[in-house]
């Protein structure tokens, strides 16, 4: 399916946005999750089930100052 992740269409195989996560290696517990401008908890990102077309945001937390 297309999914536009950070503003760039990509096509993945990623039935949920856990295994998105996991596909892109993305990992850690300070990453901020959102599908179509909704946030996404880490607790519920193994159930939320992705469709063609979605647009998910991935942020994580940068360093320094």
């Amino acid at each position: 399916m297309k999914l536009i992740i950070n503003g760039e269409t990509q096509v993945c195989e990623a039935v949920t946005l856990a295994e998105l996560l996991h596909v892109l290696e993305y990992e850690g517990d300070w990453l901020a999750t959102a599908v179509n401008g909704d946030l996404v908890h880490r607790e519920d990102r193994a159930g939320h089930l992705l469709d063609d077309g979605d647009r998910i945001e991935i942020l994580s937390p940068m360093q320094g100052g």
